[in-house]
């Protein structure tokens, strides 16, 4: 039986509309309650049967390098017994690992680098099978295996999530005469946008090149020789972009609002 497809995520971004956290971490080590936001979207894939990742790294990687090179030291409670003697220091935790089993490849890819770019290079860590690849600052309650039964179906190069994302504003309904006949509170917009959560077959790279956007040429080019298709999601996704987005995630942690917490 063949593994599942390796998961790739962009963690290189340098997050300008964050600032007030990215300037000490990159975006995808923000905290989300107790673990980094990195940490949940791994949780979304690995939950799901999807365990083998590849970082790509970019703007402060070293902190995303720190983080899962000492993962115990960070995560865990532990004991230090002091050596004496010429005995070495010993260290005892006492909680398990939350994400045994997971292989993480970390890999540098620039911290200018585009994402297109950082795809490109990460060919080599990926061979030539079916891949998953997302963005390090969104979570959602997708349905990672069915995303993946219908880009296999398609039988095309690439999927795409698609999701009808709320307004933040409220909506006002009127007449032709100028008087309001209705109020809608932050709506589902009409238009599809891309969620992230994207599958990719290899010849994908024939797209790409070290210098490009993915989002633009790559995904374009694609859509016209009709060789993306989209995996609709109507569930919860957000993105966390803004620092009023970084406080509104953490509420939800702390009322116990975590549709993204799957694995709970």
């Amino acid at each position: 039986m063949a593994a599942p497809p390796k998961v790739v995520i962009l963690c290189g971004g340098q997050g300008t509309r964050l600032k007030e956290e990215t300037e000490f971490r990159p975006k995808p080590m923000v905290q989300v309650g107790h673990r980094p936001l990195l940490w949940h979207i791994m949780k979304i894939y690995a939950h799901q049967g999807f365990s083998d990742f590849v970082l790509a790294l970019g703007f402060k990687g070293h902190v995303i390098r720190d983080f899962f090179l000492n993962y115990r030291d960070h995560t865990a409670d532990v004991t230090l017994r002091f050596g004496a003697d010429g005995r070495p220091d010993e260290r005892s935790y006492h909680d398990p690992a939350d994400i045994e089993g997971w292989q993480v490849t970390l890999a540098e890819t620039g911290e200018l680098t585009q994402t297109g770019g950082r795809i490109h290079r990460l060919r080599r860590f990926l061979g030539e099978s079916t891949f998953m690849l997302t963005y390090g600052d969104g979570v959602a309650d997708i349905d990672i295996p069915a995303l993946l039964a219908q880009h296999r179906a398609s039988g095309r190069l690439a999927t795409v999530t698609g999701l009808r994302p709320r307004s933040r504003f409220g909506v006002i309904e009127r007449s032709d005469d100028g008087h309001a006949t209705g109020f809608r509170e932050k709506p589902r917009l009409d238009d599809y946008i891309s969620g992230g959560f994207f599958v990719l077959e290899p010849g994908v790279f024939d797209y790409l090149d070290a210098d490009c956007v993915f989002e633009q040429a790559p995904l374009q080019q694609l859509a016209e020789d009709e060789q993306l298709g989209v995996f609709t999601h109507d569930g919860f996704w957000t993105s966390i972009d803004t620092y009023r987005e970084f406080l509104a995630i953490n509420r939800m942690w702390v009322d116990g609002d975590r549709p993204w917490a799957v694995w709970e």
